[in-house]
């Protein structure tokens, strides 16, 4: 077992998910309010396709940025391009909804299950954002098979981050210690902000050619 230690320390994507095992995933149980359930549970219930929406072709030639971008770090863990889409759009797609920073997640994960689906800790926890089965039970339909499908894994961890960051009021360090099952401690929240890093992703403005070879491209005013 990788220790979280070993976690934060691994800041490439090579360090992580030597073994069949994730490193983390656990959850506490803890009683939910009527209320609180009943909010959780409509936000996993909704199964539309994780389809990103624009607003505009500026906002849709970021996201494809990105995606290039992501997909280029993310070649050596999923080499096919198809699952490697789907994958990151599913993920940008679910942080978008909840509110969450979509470098955060991915680096999540990365600590979570090293970017396997069928990942399982030792605790129980399974899929690429290790959501413990009980969730199934306490917000979904029971069936605890679906956390190995990749939409239901996303909303589930997505959907649940969110509730531990507003319970936490915004701290996101809390947050991912109690995601975690080891919230005050600092390991967990470390591992995952060094992660993050692998994701961190700035859009380039774009550039105009320039007529003299000579000299350098010129920004475009109000770019992107």
């Amino acid at each position: 077992m990788i220790t979280r230690r070993a976690c934060a320390l691994a800041t490439g994507l090579g360090l992580l998910g030597v073994t069949g095992r994730a490193s983390a995933g656990a959850q506490v149980e803890e009683p939910l309010a009527d209320s609180v359930r009943s909010i959780l549970s409509a936000a996993v219930a909704d199964r539309a396709p994780p389809e990103p929406v624009f607003g505009d072709l500026d906002a849709r030639l970021r996201y494809l940025r990105w995606l290039g971008a992501m997909s280029n770090r993310l070649r050596q863990r999923k080499p096919e391009w198809q699952e490697r889409r789907e994958f990151l759009q599913s993920v940008w797609y679910e942080t978008k909804r909840a509110g969450l920073d979509t470098g955060m997640v991915l680096g999540l994960i990365q600590v979570e299950s090293a970017f396997r689906k069928f990942a399982v800790s030792r605790a129980g926890a399974r899929g690429y954002m290790q959501v413990m089965p009980f969730w199934s039970r306490l917000i979904g339909d029971g069936d605890a098979g679906k956390l190995f499908q990749l939409q239901p894994n996303l909303r589930f961890g997505c959907v649940i981050l969110r509730h531990y960051l507003d319970r936490e009021r915004g701290d996101l360090y809390m947050a991912l210690g109690r995601y975690n099952g080891s919230r005050g401690q600092p390991q967990y929240p470390n591992a995952v902000f060094a992660a993050a890093k692998n994701w961190e992703w700035r859009d380039a403005p774009l550039a105009l050619p320039s007529p003299d070879p000579s000299k350098p491209a010129e920004r475009v005013p109000g770019g992107p």
